[in-house]
């Protein structure tokens, strides 16, 4: 068990991993709802409040009606319907600013009071540095919608949220370290079951970006086979520029994240003190592949597809509790 002095710290970086979780759900919405390009300029600082006069909110949407995605998707937009997509992406980055503030703040006061155990400085400094970089590849993002196409980048969109994933594993997995004491580094079947996990999710990103979730509302058929017609049309960038192809990807590789999840349970219920990890784990993946299929049934309406976001950060997070405890285990 860990250090009381280790305590304050395992608390923060669990809190911290929960709001890196929440911020990938207000990111779906935001993807969901069509708010992402709402805001067409960056301000790192300025941008931190919202428009408070009827002159500014007429800035910021006379920017907007010059932008590709007014003119050629939301033409004739009124006012009152552009504060509503505006709300979505400045909570967004509203979100994100307050993230830096909850990490670095409470980081220079452990550092400041030497509270900070051996060997874990520069995992910190890390974590610090990738919340920064995060936010320059949001903007990188929301860049590739401001041309003529007026689309994100669906592999922008991947790398901004593989981003997010990496940090928020890193501060539940340096956490675990912690409070249940430091694991062996996983290997083999373990690794394994994580990466297929985090590829369902990732997956998942090139579905959203390309909005393929619209495509294909039924399952486990896509049109009359269980092959899309229109697979391999792209050549070999097919997975990540078809619809279809990303859609019958995410699918399979989701069948696949679940025979790993399980096999790992079945390794965790052979251990009293991981049974109820290994139990939460598999209930999550179960849930998250049923919530999965309704959602694409019902065409992915907003709640359904922040509350399929939601699981995908859930199971991830459960599957390395469950792979820590594994790995803490000399050999794992």
């Amino acid at each position: 068990m860990m250090n009381e002095t280790h305590k304050p710290i395992a608390i923060w970086l669990f809190t911290m991993a929960v709001l890196v979780a929440l911020m990938v759900v207000i990111g779906g919405v935001t993807r969901l709802t069509g708010s992402g390009l709402s805001m067409v300029e960056w301000r790192p600082l300025i941008g931190t409040l919202p428009p408070l006069t009827d002159t500014e909110w007429l800035r910021v949407f006379t920017l907007y009606q010059d932008s590709p995605e007014y003119n050629e998707i939301n033409y004739g937009m009124s006012l009152a319907e552009f504060k509503l997509i505006f709300f979505w992406e400045y909570f967004h980055r509203l979100w994100g600013r307050m993230l830096g503030l909850a990490f670095g703040l409470p980081l220079i006061y452990f550092a400041a009071r030497k509270m900070i155990p051996q060997g874990y400085g520069a995992p910190l400094l890390v974590l610090l540095v990738l919340g920064g970089l995060q936010g320059v590849i949001g903007w990188w993002m929301v860049k590739s919608g401001l041309v003529q196409d007026p689309t994100v980048s669906q592999y922008r969109l991947a790398t901004h949220l593989s981003m997010a994933l990496f940090i928020y594993g890193l501060l539940l997995w340096t956490g675990f370290n912690l409070f249940y004491g430091k694991a062996h580094r996983p290997s083999g079947h373990l690794i394994g079951v994580v990466g297929i996990v985090s590829a369902t999710i990732i997956a998942g990103a090139f579905v959203a970006g390309m909005d393929a979730g619209l495509l294909y509302n039924e399952y486990p058929l896509m049109g009359e086979g269980l092959v899309p017609i229109e697979y391999g049309e792209e050549g070999l960038s097919d997975p990540f520029d078809n619809p279809a192809s990303a859609q019958f990807h995410h699918r399979w590789i989701a069948v696949l994240a679940v025979i790993g999840v399980l096999s790992i349970w079945r390794r965790a219920h052979k251990m009293p003190a991981l049974r109820n990890r290994g139990f939460l784990m598999g209930l999550i993946v179960l849930c998250q592949f049923a919530l999965g299929i309704i959602t694409l049934l019902n065409g992915v309406p907003v709640w359904m597809g922040a509350a399929h976001q939601l699981g995908a950060v859930l199971l991830l997070g459960a599957t390395l509790w469950c792979v820590h405890g594994l790995a803490i285990k000399k050999g794992a």
